[in-house]
């Protein structure tokens, strides 16, 4: 008996259908589990288990059947899990939410089943409309919508979806995007409006143009009174069916040209050389993600199976911190790019009701979105500004941002670097950081790059901009300040004082470091010595003023060529006098002889 069960195991139709309950009676027949025979008994009962939870699954049992489904080992069967949802739901397209929802479940917990099956449904939704399958493209769409709604699949991918089935308009395509828009437009309307009024104008050009069949028109035509209405009538997710918190979701950014594997090998039974361990490993994981004793779950862990890269995988679900900070940044970019304005942003970004510790992704978050930006908005720094002014929090997080990026503005190009330094530079003119944290820069030759230089000059530059020379000036001389003004405006080292002097001169500041160079100008007082008086007085007052300015006595030397210089400009002084008294002498001749031939 037990020659034959091998043969009919290992034989290339040993996936043919054998009812569940004899697998039940033949597993025992196999006591040593490395045997291929016994991973393939073990693999048809847990293809038989997933389809029959797939087929019971509905709205009051889904959170029973996904406890039951993570009881076995959906790790190595999730081909088999993805492939019974897609054909469950082509079979049943009225149980579409139900299905969306169980795949978020999955998702939350193993987010590389979630992205399987999000790749398998664009392949064929990519397939369907290359063959021109019209109900194809509805059910794979359909379900893609739905798990946009779940935040499993990211909005971009919808946007992509529905740009190309409008492009290149024919009556089905138009059917499919609207059926589409139908599951999804709340989400979509929530998440970016200008986008959703694009693909709306394209079908408004669309409607003009009267190509398409009347049918076809009069569905665009009650697209557009949803639309006008707000979707009112088409919820993005039921309550019932909300299982999974918007935090702890794990949302995949995949387009419709990155979905090009559906990994199909997974489908097929695979020999596992460490099926015990595996299986222990399993083991562990289900107890941490199902909260249980060993003792009640001993009754099915035969069944279990894991594969290779289940340690590899399991640290991706254990690393929840992690999954949470990306779906986080996720949310708040999606909402800085759909705000028309900083208020409306800020407003958004304040309902999120942030836990403990994530305020500083979202400061770090405000100043990313702000560098990749072609050039500086100012919506960023007054969405900053505004989120310094409701918490102190908010504002010692950017402090240390501004600390944390110049130390580590050698890394980014030229752009970024000015978007960096507008965006502290307004931060410090609203008062919204301390500028106390200019006490981190330290102006010198040394402990400077070019870097760090261009950073500072565009720093001081939209300063003065904003606040003018005058009151930059003042605040730099700020008493209660000056220890934050120490590194960048140095007094004790002479070196230093030059380098500051040049370095504010050459971007056109001058006026900062005026107490600067006096400070240089002025001489220590052992070096002081009574004036020179010269005797001579042409160059009396020449001489004197030149003495008054000097900072040290000149020498014998220097004194000569002085009066030198002073008897080249009294001579030169004379022959212009000379020169303009003998012209008028000359012109007073010509009128006296012109009188006197009137006369005559």
């Amino acid at each position: 008996m037990e020659t034959k069960t091998v043969a009919i195991l290992t034989s290339r139709t040993g996936s043919a259908h054998i009812p569940h309950p004899k697998l039940k009676l033949m597993q025992p027949e196999f006591t040593d589990k490395i045997f291929t025979a016994y991973q393939k008994v073990a693999w048809e009962a847990l293809k038989k288990s997933i389809h029959g939870y797939i087929d019971k699954i509905n709205i009051s049992n889904i959170g029973i059947i996904t406890r039951e489904l993570l009881r076995e080992n959906i790790i190595r069967g999730r081909g088999l899990l993805t492939k019974s949802i897609i054909q469950a739901q082509v079979t049943s397209p009225t149980f579409t939410p139900v299905y969306a929802a169980l795949a978020a479940a999955i998702n939350a917990k193993f987010p590389n089943i979630g992205e399987l099956l999000l790749k398998r449904l664009v392949i064929q939704f990519k397939q369907g409309f290359k063959r021109n399958d019209k109900p194809l493209c509805i059910s794979s769409g359909t379900f893609i919508a739905h798990l946009v709604n779940q935040r499993v699949a990211d909005e971009i991918l919808a946007f992509e979806m529905l740009t190309l089935l409008v492009n290149a308009p024919t009556d089905d395509s138009i059917e499919v995007a609207i059926a589409f828009l139908k599951e999804c437009g709340t989400k979509l309307a929530k998440v970016s409006t200008k986008d959703l009024e694009a693909i709306f104008e394209m079908l408004r050009h669309i409607l003009h143009e009267g190509q398409l069949d009347k049918r076809v028109q009069y569905m665009i035509e009650v697209m557009f009174q949803i639309h006008k209405d707000g979707f009112k009538n088409h919820e993005t997710i039921p309550k019932e069916l909300t299982v999974i918190g918007e935090e702890d979701q794990f949302t995949h950014l995949i387009t419709l040209n990155k979905a090009i594997d559906s990994q199909d090998i997974l489908n097929v039974f695979i020999y596992d050389d460490k099926y015990v361990e595996n299986e222990e490993r399993y083991a562990e994981l289900m107890k941490s993600i199902l909260h249980i004793d060993g003792s009640s779950e001993s009754g099915d862990e035969d069944d279990d199976n894991f594969d290779e890269d289940t340690e590899e995988k399991s640290n991706v679900i254990v690393n929840s911190i992690n999954t949470n900070f990306t779906s986080l940044r996720r949310i708040i970019y999606l909402t800085i790019h759909s705000s028309l304005d900083f208020e409306e942003c800020a407003h958004k970004l304040m309902k999120m009701q942030l836990k403990p510790g994530q305020e500083m992704e979202l400061c770090h978050m405000i100043l990313d979105c702000c560098v990749v930006m072609r050039t500086y908005g100012k919506f960023f720094g007054l969405l900053a500004g505004r989120f310094c002014e409701r918490s102190k929090l908010y504002m010692t997080s950017f402090e240390k941002i501004f600390k944390n990026s110049y130390d580590t503005i050698h890394r980014l190009d030229i752009i970024k670097l000015h978007n960096v330094s507008k965006f502290f530079a307004h931060l410090l003119y609203s008062d919204s950081i301390s500028w106390c944290v200019l006490s981190n820069i330290k102006l010198n030759e040394q402990e400077t790059t070019s870097s760090t230089r261009i950073f500072i000059k565009i720093l001081f530059q939209e300063l003065s901009e904003y606040m003018g020379l005058t009151k930059l000036n003042a605040r730099v001389k700020d008493s209660m300040l000056q220890e934050a003004f120490e590194g960048l405006f140095p007094r004790n080292d002479p070196k230093k004082h030059r380098f500051a002097i040049n370095f504010f001169t050459s971007i056109g500041l001058g006026g900062l470091i005026d107490d600067l160079c006096e400070n240089l100008k002025t001489p220590p007082k052992s070096a002081q010595s009574p004036p020179i008086i010269s005797t001579e007085a042409e160059s009396s007052s020449s001489s004197s003023s030149f003495s008054s300015n000097n900072y040290d006595e000149p020498d014998d030397e220097e004194r000569k060529k002085q009066k030198r210089k002073s008897k080249k400009k009294s001579y030169k002084h004379r022959n212009v006098k000379q020169r303009k008294t003998e012209s008028s002498r000359r012109i007073e001749r010509q009128k006296t002889i012109k009188e006197e031939e009137e006369i005559q």
